[in-house]
């Protein structure tokens, strides 16, 4: 099918058709186009498309015409992070804005009564991480029966992190009849064969090809000395438009470390990590996305499922190992229709993984050098002296605290990391 014009020319209910409308949304992007045609007609469906292009709403918009009152839960979204599984769940609630459906997310690191109250009681749209959920189904407290829809949000990351036993006793719990629905920004090879397996005759739907990153994301690479990582980032902090910055690290102690140092050269900051307390995560995102501070620094749990409008930045502070990692980190920013800028910071030790990416993109990242900050033609090892004093930062850097330790360095000592 081509590419709607409207959401009205999807055949859309006017519950739905207003809901979208006082989200702002004025046209289908293209997976919802190519998608929600076929979602409408009960058909199975797998989509594929980059981060950032509308893929929660191509399930969600189709799967929330059906919804029956008084008939139990209906809807299933399984997410990999508590943090997408809460987005997704307030994505639907705006979709159900002015009618009586009832949305609940059930994730892990909060408490079971509230969401033991939606299961038990019937609760229409559920979106959940496969443990907590599971969890949930070994004490009784689901009703499957009538499940109408299952997504599965995000499975190829579902599988990275073995939820693969979870899904399969949801799926051998779920009535026969179910539609399915599998979207992500990738489709590796275990994912397609769980696509062939849990699937009927399902529409495969794809807005880009596997692992594409956004047109308007312009991306950038640094080459920098060891030890100079921080420095190299506040520098950058001072230039223009860097007003909303998502800053990765491969470490959840680096993330702390940097986090810490960022705050006392008066850049606000907040650090989210697996080892921060959920209301943490949550106060963290919060304030990153009200913009009452300007950085968020994170490790890879928040490279799926934060949604965050207006990201002007994110920056690869440590290069991810895995090259679908990079897609879906730089995918924080340039979203719907928005330019971004992805950063990169590689040392001499990282030069592997940036390759690995460049293979995976099938393309070379353009490379930077700066004066001071570049290891080329520099030794490992660069002495205190080469590196830049930081104008913000009146000495301090031949002190070899935590803060000042590479990235490398922090993992090797304290065998931290997600």
């Amino acid at each position: 099918m081509s590419e709607a014009a409207t959401f009205e020319s999807l055949g859309l209910s006017q519950d739905r058709l207003a809901a979208i409308e006082a989200q702002g949304w004025t046209k289908p992007t293209p997976i919802q186009s190519k998608a929600i045609p076929s979602a409408l007609k009960g058909q199975d469906v797998v989509g594929i498309a980059q981060t950032g292009t509308g893929k929660t709403g191509a399930f969600m918009i189709p799967s929330m015409e059906g919804v029956e009152m008084g008939k139990g839960l209906q809807i299933l979204i399984l997410c990999p992070t508590r943090e997408l599984a809460q987005q997704v769940a307030e994505d639907a609630r705006l979709l159900g804005k002015g009618t009586a459906v009832r949305v609940a997310d059930v994730v892990g690191g909060v408490g079971y009564e509230p969401q033991i109250e939606a299961l038990r009681g019937g609760w229409e749209i559920i979106a959940a991480t496969p443990g907590r959920f599971n969890d949930h189904l070994e004490r009784g407290n689901v009703d499957l029966s009538n499940l109408r829809v299952l997504v599965l949000d995000e499975a190829d990351r579902m599988l990275d992190m073995g939820f693969r036993p979870q899904i399969e006793d949801v799926l051998r719990r779920s009535p026969r009849n179910r539609q399915t629905m599998l979207f992500s920004a990738t489709m590796p090879n275990g994912v397609h064969a769980l696509a062939l397996q849990i699937t009927k005759d399902a529409v495969w739907v794809e807005a880009t090809p596997s692992g594409t990153v956004a047109d308007l994301i312009e991306e950038e690479v640094f080459m920098v000395k060891p030890g100079v990582k921080p420095e190299l980032l506040l520098h950058l902090l001072e230039g223009e438009n860097w007003d909303q910055v998502l800053v990765f690290t491969r470490t959840k102690a680096g993330a702390d470390a940097l986090s810490g140092r960022l705050e006392r050269h008066g850049v606000k900051t907040e650090v989210m990590h697996s080892d921060r307390r959920m209301q943490h995560r949550v106060r963290a995102l919060d304030r990153f996305a009200t913009g009452a501070v300007r950085v968020l620094v994170a490790t890879d749990v928040a490279q799926r499922g934060l949604d965050v409008e207006g990201i002007s930045h994110v920056v690869n502070y440590d290069v991810p190992m895995d090259p679908e990692d990079y897609v879906h980190r730089i995918g924080r920013t340039g979203r719907a229709g928005s330019a971004g800028k992805a950063v990169t910071f590689v040392t001499a030790g990282e030069l592997g993984y940036l390759k690995s990416i460049e293979h995976r993109l099938g393309r070379s990242l353009d490379r930077t050098s700066l004066e001071g900050y570049d290891y080329a033609g520099e030794s490992q090892s660069s002495s205190e002296q080469d590196r830049p004093k930081h104008p913000r930062k009146a000495g301090g850097i031949g002190t070899r605290s935590a803060d000042d330790l590479t990235e490398e360095e922090l993992q090797a000592l304290l065998g931290h990391s997600d």
